[in-house]
């Protein structure tokens, strides 16, 4: 366990400083070089926005990535949009000396802690492989570039699908893997808006690349997780034009499917 491991919870917490208006600090251990991960930044506003209103979970998200903050103080602005009886829709807002980083319009609801899916069909299924037999990804990349968030996570690739890490994409497109924190702490609906976008990108199983910035992600989270890791299977669909689409789907250690979420992000080939 690394020296600079902090929980979760305390790296993305934040503060209220008046109505509707938030405060937090982006650690710089917790992203991609020097960038945040897009969805440690999603989780810091999914605690303002559910701290404002007053239901329990966000159950949806849709985030805009306008511009990377540095690592330190940021301002977090609230509004809400509708409240209801069963959900409240909040837009949130992340800036760092005045200018606009992260915008996202958030449902609040409350998730119950065991349901049964009526319909599942559409869904892919859950990757069936041991996560004993999982490769742990360092905090380094094959192209050189320091991902410090990885000392910070245990996130292990199934080897079907870590080609890549030894010079050999496969071409598919798609990882598979495992997810917990090293402090042993259980995921939660605002966690799971960090675990859909914690693993390196999919394209790494095409061509390894730099870095593959958000540039917008929606998020589903479906249930309350029970205790244990995540099961991720995380795939590209498009690569063109300099930008890609990736589907997430996470299932927790119930084999529940418990968040979906769909991202556009921007990537250069040679």
């Amino acid at each position: 366990m690394p020296d600079a491991l902090r929980p979760f919870a305390d790296v993305s917490a934040v503060r209220a400083t008046g109505d509707g208006a938030y405060e937090a600090v982006v650690d710089p251990e917790w992203g991609v070089g020097t960038k945040p991960n897009g969805g440690y930044l999603l989780t810091m506003l999914g605690r303002a926005a559910v701290a404002s209103v007053g239901h329990e979970h966000v159950v949806t998200t849709s985030a805009h990535y306008l511009h990377s903050p540095d690592a330190g103080p940021v301002a977090i602005e609230t509004a809400i949009l509708r409240k209801g009886r069963s959900a409240d829709h909040v837009r949130a807002t992340m800036l760092q000396d005045g200018r606009a980083c992260v915008e996202a319009v958030f449902m609040v609801g409350t998730l119950e802690q065991a349901t049964v899916p009526h319909w599942d069909a559409g869904a892919p299924p859950r990757p069936t492989a041991s996560r004993d037999d999982g490769l742990r990804v360092p905090g380094t990349s094959p192209t050189g570039l320091h991902v410090p968030v990885m000392d910070q996570v245990d996130l292990r690739l199934d080897p079907a699908t870590a080609s890549f890490a030894r010079g050999r994409p496969s071409g598919s497109g798609e990882l598979r893997g495992w997810l917990a924190f090293l402090d042993g702490a259980d995921f939660d609906p605002l966690s799971l808006l960090y675990a859909v976008d914690a693993f390196p990108p999919a394209t790494m199983e095409i061509k390894p690349t730099g870095s593959v910035p958000t540039l917008e992600m929606t998020v589903y989270v479906r249930a309350l997780p029970m205790p244990g890791p995540l099961t991720i299977l995380h795939r590209a669909q498009l690569v063109e034009a300099e930008r890609v689409d990736e589907i997430t789907t996470v299932w927790d250690s119930a084999d529940r499917l418990v968040a979906q979420a769909t991202q556009l992000a921007g990537i250069r080939l040679d």
